[in-house]
């Protein structure tokens, strides 16, 4: 197994065991209820798109998907012409009209934590 550069080469489910990722989510549920926890974090063979200074966000459940992705966007000082996706448990882009709490009732992760990858596609004008 090819060893870590550093902490950040590793995702949050590897830094964590799942014991202490449920643990922590029975914690932050338990004090806001009308938040939901979520794991952004950078698509592993992503080139373009700069790290983000935080991985874990308590957003407000009524948020859209467009909205959770515009505060993405302006923690990574994107330009307007910089595309980038959010992936939903790297399997599926969500709609941008779902609010959050919409979206972690349909794929949160068993860990209780709703987890997206962000992604740039390179764009030709």
């Amino acid at each position: 197994m090819p060893e870590a550069r550093d902490n950040t080469a590793k995702t949050f489910k590897q830094r964590k065991s799942f014991a202490t990722r449920k643990e922590e989510v029975a914690g932050i549920r338990a004090k806001f209820p009308n938040k939901v926890p979520v794991i952004v974090e950078r698509y592993y063979k992503e080139q373009s798109l700069p790290i983000l200074d935080k991985t874990k966000f308590l957003v407000p459940e009524e948020l859209t998907m467009s909205q959770f992705a515009t505060i993405i966007r302006l923690r990574m000082s994107l330009n307007e012409n910089q595309a980038f996706y959010l992936i939903i448990n790297n399997k599926s882009i969500s709609s941008m009209s779902m609010s959050l709490a919409e979206v972690y009732r349909d794929d949160k992760d068993e860990d209780g934590f709703l987890y997206m990858t962000y992604a740039s596609q390179e764009m030709f004008g």
